[in-house]
């Protein structure tokens, strides 16, 4: 078993060494460090700063995307499941989903004019 792994250990340490020295790359190309637009050069500079509220609207998007997926099969477990505890789950669930929705809005994630 020790031996096993050891073999595997150094089997692996090896390959990755080979792969280092054969696999070296040119990396200081200069067309590789621009930036691609349809093989033209570009009209302005390609590494602009990430506007940091459309990574929030994302954000949101997918949380609640998600929300709606979990939401979704509740009136058909309802057919299934006593109907006091999944009535309790489901209301914990909105519940978390409603104090999310208002610490967004305390915090000013849903400003969308600033």
């Amino acid at each position: 078993m020790i031996l096993t792994v050891a073999l595997s250990l150094i089997l692996c340490s090896l390959l990755i060494f080979v792969n280092s020295i054969i696999g070296k790359k040119s990396t200081s190309d200069r067309e590789k460090l621009t930036p691609f637009e349809c093989g033209f050069d570009p009209k302005s500079s390609a590494r602009v700063p990430f506007s940091l509220r459309f990574y929030l609207v994302a954000l949101i998007f997918l949380i609640f995307d998600v929300e709606i997926t979990l939401i979704m099969p509740i009136p058909i477990v309802f057919q299934q499941i006593k109907i006091i505890s999944i009535s309790m789950l489901t209301l914990y669930f909105i519940l978390i989903l409603i104090m999310g929705l208002f610490h967004e809005w305390n915090e000013g994630a849903l400003d969308w004019d600033n």
